[in-house]
């Protein structure tokens, strides 16, 4: 797909704009700082880009506005006693020196608890508990996309799980693929299934368009409601997510 990208001033606010072979503007505000994208068929010139910002310029500000105020973790040091989150849970984190197997359990009083060698720096004991996350959602996103091939009436060939910095998860329509965002194993279930249908859905429609919004709406009704929980959820120190 032809992609050009370059940034323009409209009212203060930078606006990046992509322009692809897509056929419809589609215009985006993303965490943390409210930054402001706009995917534009290739066409479409930067006065016509302008006007579209101009006259939503009130709601990206509110947008903008919704990321400044929205709750955010400080960086965990993984030590004993910090909030750690899994499924929507706040849990304390209990960090246990042993020299035998490395893992992660969920005990009782709400208690995280991390089993690593005797003088584990942070990077290696979060680099254990990413390992836990990454299985907790190996778990549930095969059973989710079983739910949803046959709502949907499609295939999803392969999926994947990864930290991404700006995305909560991506597709491939070509390769049949969906992107998983590592991070999702810490909001709540319906956050995932959310994701996960909204992939699924680019299976039919690549772009954020009214055909797209549609097959979410037959699909899954309550999917805005699932989307604002999600952006309520804390954001983690370094998350940078749509």
């Amino acid at each position: 797909m032809s992609t050009e990208r370059h940034f323009i001033e409209v009212s203060g606010i930078q606006v990046e704009v992509v322009r692809k072979s897509i056929k419809n503007l589609h215009l985006g505000v993303y965490p943390p700082e409210g930054r402001v994208r706009v995917a534009t068929p290739l066409s479409m010139d930067d006065e016509a880009v302008r006007l579209a910002v101009v006259s939503r310029l009130g709601w990206i500000r509110r947008k903008q506005q919704e990321f400044r105020e929205q709750a955010r973790q400080s960086e965990r040091e993984m030590v004993t006693g910090e909030t750690h989150y899994v499924w929507g849970q706040r849990y304390r984190l209990e960090v246990i020196e042993q020299w035998w197997r490395q893992h992660v359990e969920l005990g009782p009083g709400k208690k995280l608890r991390l089993c690593i060698h005797p003088g584990a720096d942070r990077e290696r004991r979060l680099r254990v508990l990413n390992r836990w996350y990454r299985e907790e959602l190996r778990k549930r996103i095969p059973k989710l996309i079983r739910k949803w091939e046959p709502k949907l009436g499609v295939k999803v060939s392969d999926w994947r799980v990864k930290r991404m910095r700006t995305r909560w998860g991506t597709c491939n329509p070509e390769a049949g693929r969906i992107w998983i965002n590592l991070e999702l194993a810490k909001k709540p279930p319906q956050c995932l299934e959310y994701i996960v249908v909204h992939e699924m859905a680019h299976l039919i429609e690549r772009t954020h368009n009214y055909r797209f919004q549609r097959t979410l709406d037959q699909a899954m009704p309550r999917w805005k409601i699932y989307r604002e929980l999600l952006q309520r959820e804390p954001l983690a120190h370094e998350e940078w997510i749509y």
